[in-house]
């Protein structure tokens, strides 16, 4: 009798070339499959000689690629003609493998297919390569060239990395850090000259006046709205004085041209030695090189020296002097962003946001204040003053949600929590009405009373949030450690959404992860269509950036409504 069809592409021992190749057989007869001892050593362990094929496709192909596996097939089958494909095969023992597999079909002698025969060739090794590669090529893509960050407006390093370029030069020696601060100076009595606009064209172009004076290995970096850092590595305190006398006289004798006028400059500097040995790090001689640099401008000097940084203690009280003046005098002011609700397509929060006055620019970002107040512990005060103007802003507008933001600092200052209770009860704001946020990379000193606080303002009834949630490597501890409501994806990873497949993968796991802890998700700046249509798809709940609305200043307590 003869065999069946399938059975007879079975190697025998008289075809021993053929069973030395790796190959399977399948006809749609009994939807049966035949393999050659070759494929089948590969697998790791022989399947049966006759297993169902469907059961094949779920034990022997890699998840990931039965889809295109079944494509294969289906390709050869309706064509009639050879088709190649890559898949990867799981052995037995768990591990996995690359084959390029060639699928011819079988044919009756009427034409019709009546089956598929695949052959197999192992090809780990190249694939191995090929996708070593790719990752190479990835990594590459995602990963930034260089951790100098350019100041948009002047090209200079920022802030953050010029005080990286001071630890560096603390650590090889001596040297000193030069702070000059550069504004126009005023014509007329309405001060035209003095707008912000033409403050960001002057300090660009003073940037290019002192980098054609200095001395050579000097470093240069913005370190405040109006201010130009100078670092001198390896230079002595001689030395130091005259470079420092040279380019604060350099901008004070240069004509600048801009755009619309010419003007002349005002420049003060303050200059700071220091020493390998000594206790300052670099945000400390950078902070005692600006209190310098206010020491020339009130005393009519053009620049103040200090050849030893200043004691801790006088600093921080300093500082602290500093910020009770500012409050004082109003130097602080409030600004509001709405925030969209994507289910409801509404706003129904805004977010309050700190501004400094700068006599020479306007309203500035508080950045640099808070930073130096954190790291001299002098924040509070000025949490509190926002957090009371929050509440009168949220008695007065009773159906508004604001969202207040607050210093690490203060966080794990065990008197917010009575402070917040107090104000609360003082204004009788409704507790839903105020979501308390802290920065993800922010410095919480005392993670104990930051969890009290956090308990006690749910206690009454108001909502945590998390900023900058994915910029720092606290993000997804601080999901445990605190019940936060609503996490603020980084806008880094916002700002080029559509067109980096990356960004995309990161915020799709960032608002799983964030739906499977039960919280709310935020993106931040939003600037077009597009990545707000995809935002959606991505399930965030909120949508923040200059598309929805700019910050605009609260006026007499009273929110700008959209």
């Amino acid at each position: 009798m003869a065999a069946p069809e399938e059975w007879q592409r079975v190697p025998s021992p008289r075809q021993p070339a053929e069973d030395r190749a790796a190959w399977f057989s399948w006809t749609a007869t009994g939807d049966r499959m035949v393999w050659s001892a070759a494929l089948r050593a590969m697998l790791g362990d022989p399947p049966a000689r006759h297993e169902v094929s469907r059961k094949i496709l779920v034990r022997h192909v890699h998840r990931d690629d039965h889809a295109e596996a079944l494509s294969a097939i289906t390709k050869a089958w309706t064509t009639r003609a050879q088709v190649r494909t890559t898949i990867r095969l799981l052995r037995t023992d768990g591990g996995w493998f690359d084959v390029d597999c060639r699928l011819d079909p079988i044919k009756s002698p009427d034409g019709t297919v009546r089956g598929i025969r695949g052959t197999v060739t192992d090809v780990s090794v190249r694939e191995r390569a090929r996708r070593e590669s790719d990752r190479l090529v990835r990594r590459g893509e995602t990963v930034r060239a260089s951790l100098v960050e350019p100041d948009p407006a002047t090209g200079l390093r920022t802030r953050a990395r010029f005080a990286d370029e001071i630890d560096r030069a603390l650590r090889r020696g001596g040297g000193a850090v030069l702070v000059i601060r550069v504004q126009p100076t005023p014509s007329g009595p309405d001060g035209d000259q003095a707008r912000p606009e033409r403050n960001a064209d002057l300090l660009h172009r003073a940037a290019r006046v002192v980098e054609g004076v200095m001395q050579r290995g000097a470093l240069l970096g913005r370190v405040g709205p109006n201010e130009i850092g100078v670092l001198l590595p390896g230079t002595s305190w001689p030395m130091a004085r005259r470079e420092a006398e040279l380019l604060v006289e350099a901008l004070r004798a240069q004509t600048f041209v801009l755009p619309d006028t010419w003007l002349r400059a005002q420049a003060w500097g303050g200059l700071v030695r220091f020493t390998p040995d000594g206790d300052a790090g670099s945000h400390e001689l950078l902070i005692d090189a600006e209190h310098a640099w206010r020491q020339s401008r009130e005393g009519g000097a053009p620049l103040t020296l200090v050849p030893h940084p200043v004691p801790a203690r006088d600093r921080q009280g300093s500082y602290r002097s500093r910020v009770a003046d500012a409050l004082d005098t109003d130097r602080f002011t409030l600004y509001a962003q709405p925030i969209l609700e994507l289910q409801s397509n509404e706003v129904t929060r805004h977010e309050l946001l700190l501004r400094v006055l700068d006599e020479a620019d306007g309203p500035q970002s508080p950045i640099q204040v808070l930073d130096i107040a954190e790291r001299l512990d002098a924040v509070f005060d000025i949490d509190l003053w926002v957090v009371e103007r929050a509440m009168q802003l949220a008695a007065d507008q009773p159906g508004t949600c604001l969202q207040i933001n607050l210093s690490g600092r203060s966080v794990g200052d065990p008197r917010l929590t009575d402070e917040v209770t107090r104000l609360i009860e003082r204004y009788e704001v409704k507790p839903e009405q105020l979501t308390f946020e802290i920065t993800e990379t922010a410095l919480i000193g005392n993670l104990s009373e930051a969890r009290r606080f956090a308990d006690r303002v749910r206690e009454l009834g108001c909502e945590l949030a998390l900023d900058d949630f994915g910029s720092g490597y606290a993000s997804f501890r601080y999901l445990r450690i605190f019940p936060i409501d609503l996490v603020k994806i980084d806008g880094e990873y916002v700002v080029d959404l559509v067109a980096n497949p990356q960004d995309q993968v990161l915020v799709r796991a960032l608002v799983q992860v964030c739906q499977a802890y039960g919280i709310h998700t935020v993106a931040e700046f939003v600037q077009d269509e597009p990545t707000l249509r995809l935002l959606r798809e991505l399930g965030v709940d909120y949508v923040q950036g200059y598309l929805i609305g700019r910050p605009a200043p609260v006026v007499e307590g009273r929110l700008r409504t959209p």
